[in-house]
């Protein structure tokens, strides 16, 4: 909902009875609690609004045997919905319609194993120490349509190798692609950009950062949302990381900066940096817990098999997939695992894929990175390093979701590697050893690639 919109729900009303009659005013007749599962899949029920305040007190029960990541057994006690008031979206295609973020309980308390409780935990751990966590989310995906011999692009034009930003055909998408943009807009999200991305189909839409919990929630719902609208145009939406062998994925960039809880003042905002990229020194050792944790975190950045199917350095005819193989840092050089754009002040977590969940990526992330910045190392020095050699392959049971620069096998070494040199013009085929970084700075950065690159959208979000 818009700021203007006199459906809007702000924060201070908690009041079911005040939320009720709001909502009632402005024709909302039904109301769902959702939740996302493992997939990134919304799910939930519906209660007519009359029966708000007894879904707000938990009668919306759950099996959680009957979805994915709700690890319950048939015969445990059921999980609950409880709708997080003070965030509810009416649904821009289906005005009848209120949507309530929810938060799983089971016997009276959250349920512990629930995504969007542990996220809730995370905010309040770094809150109790004043701080406060900012997010943006680039949003990458595929609008298609059902053809005879499979998906097709919508727009017959849409069949050139590299069609990234390509006008003719963003234009031909405008009916849904412009209905889309301004039902966030009418929710109040503020989109900046929207354009063709990298492979025939796929498009991105970037809208402004949020604090984590807001952030996180929009994403959730902007994924029902887009194939909603897409499907009422005759179209459909795929957010799967890999759809098509020969073209580029979806990725879904986490742009992530630490706040002062009070202030607001960006906590990553460079200082006196010695490297040059743009973050402060806490911002440094941010960045060195999350690629020493890295392979671990892979597992939920990237939760699929196909997800690995993106994390590749060669399969898309526009001749880049846009996504790192290599555990590493640098500037506005897009081959690296974490990419501190040019306007500097956050940086962008380049791995995770669209079909990761929302309320997932960040609490994993988050500890991580705290253990980094309990570090008291020196950050490594700048080199002038690209990823761009692809090592040899992992597959995702390896649990790497950025391919190591060493052998197959599992890594006795905690440190993560650097990325491959490049010398005189000429790529180096052989991985360079492992970094010195395991103390909790990141390995040395790697500076951009010689081609230009724009500014990426989202991508100085959450300054």
């Amino acid at each position: 909902m818009s700021a203007t919109d006199t459906t809007s729900v702000t924060p201070a009303e908690t009041d079911v009875a005040e939320v009720q009659g709001r909502l009632e005013a402005a024709g909302v007749r039904y109301a769902l609690a959702g939740f996302s599962d493992v997939h990134g899949r919304l799910k939930g029920k519906v209660v007519p609004i009359a029966h708000l305040a007894n879904m707000a007190g938990g009668s919306e029960l759950f099996t959680g045997a009957a979805v994915d990541g709700v690890p319950q057994e048939i015969n445990d006690e059921e999980v609950s919905a409880q709708p997080d008031l003070d965030r509810a979206f009416v649904l821009p295609w289906k005005k009848d319609v209120a949507y309530f973020p929810s938060t799983l309980y089971t016997e009276g308390k959250p349920f512990e194993a629930g995504s969007r409780h542990i996220l809730q935990r995370q905010i309040a751990a770094a809150a109790e120490l004043g701080l406060k966590f900012n997010l943006g989310i680039e949003t990458e995906f595929f609008v298609l349509d059902d053809g005879p011999d499979g998906p097709t692009e919508v727009s017959d034009r849409d069949t050139a190798e590299k069609p990234c930003y390509d006008l003719t055909t963003t234009l031909d998408n405008f009916g849904w692609l412009t209905e889309l943009v301004e039902a966030m807009d009418e929710l109040g999200w503020d989109v900046y950009s929207f354009d063709h991305e990298d492979a025939r189909g796929q498009f991105e839409i970037d809208f402004m950062y949020a604090d984590a919990l807001t952030m996180a929630d929009r994403v959730a719902f902007f994924r029902l949302m887009a194939g909603e609208i897409a499907r009422k145009h005759g179209h459909f939406a795929s957010f799967m990381a890999k759809p098509f062998a020969d073209r580029t994925g979806s990725g879904a960039h986490f742009n992530m900066s630490l706040a002062d809880l009070d202030t607001g003042a960006n906590l990553f905002a460079e200082g006196d940096d010695p490297h040059g990229v743009g973050v402060s020194e806490i911002g440094y050792h941010f960045i060195a817990g999350i690629l020493r944790h890295a392979k671990a975190i892979s597992a939920v950045i990237a939760p699929t098999v196909n997800s690995y199917k993106r994390l590749v350095r060669k399969g898309s005819t526009s001749g880049s997939t846009w996504a790192p193989v290599f555990v590493s840092y640098g500037d506005n050089n897009r081959t690296n695992m974490i990419r501190v754009p040019s306007a500097g002040a956050a940086w962008s977590a380049a791995p995770p894929t669209s079909a990761a969940t929302p309320t997932w990526v960040p609490p994993c992330c988050w500890p991580p990175a705290w253990k980094g910045s309990a570090s008291t190392s020196t950050p490594a020095p700048r080199t002038g390093r690209t990823c761009t050699t692809t090592p040899t392959p992992r597959s995702p049971s390896s649990a790497s979701g950025c391919c190591p620069a060493t052998s197959p096998r599992r890594s006795t070494s905690s440190r993560p590697t650097r990325c491959p040199a490049r010398s005189s013009g000429r790529r180096s085929t052989t991985p360079s050893s492992t970094s010195s970084a395991a103390s909790g700075s990141p390995t040395p950065r790697t500076s951009r690639r010689g081609r230009p690159s724009a500014t990426s959208s989202s991508s100085d979000a959450a300054r």
